[in-house]
């Protein structure tokens, strides 16, 4: 039989993995590939060039609001269970609460990071840019590509 204190700790992993698993899915694609349902059919403007250069990026995650906020709500619920009387209890609550903030909010950050290239492209006109996109389509200097102008850039070999 488990005891009262033991299941706040099993529900806020459970939380916290459910929080990690949510803050991954809400990541928006990055990539070459990657295109929401609203550029079916749409248009595009494309142009040709050369890939001049290209390097590693990361796509950072943001603030980790949501994740510092569910963190601390998590956090402050299971932290109030550890203590023997009401100030005890009130104490451990506000610890708990701002170290699931800490950790709500790495997690949340963590879960948003995507890895990219920034390529830079000089077009057949002789124009250069730099385009940086997720890491799903990997091109090397000196391959000819395609950059496709529509809801964003994006760049593909051609």
């Amino acid at each position: 039989m488990t005891s009262f204190a033991q299941r706040p700790q099993a529900a806020m992993a459970a939380v916290f993995g459910a929080l990690t698993l949510f803050l991954a899915g809400c990541a928006t694609g990055l990539g070459a590939g990657d295109y929401r349902r609203g550029e079916a059919g749409v248009p595009a403007r494309v142009e040709t060039g050369v890939v001049l250069s290209s390097r590693s990026i990361v796509f950072s995650g943001g603030e980790g609001i949501i994740g510092g906020a569910t963190g601390a709500a998590i956090g402050g619920i299971a932290g109030s269970q550890i203590g023997g009387g009401n100030e005890e209890r009130a104490i451990m609550g506000i610890a708990g609460a701002v170290v699931g903030a800490i950790i709500g909010q790495q997690v949340d950050r963590a879960a948003n990071n995507r890895p990219g290239f920034a390529y830079v492209i000089r077009k057949d006109n002789g124009d250069s840019f730099e385009v940086a996109q997720g890491a799903d389509v990997v091109i090397a200097p000196g391959t000819p590509v395609s950059v496709i102008f529509g809801d964003r850039v994006r760049v593909v070999p051609r």
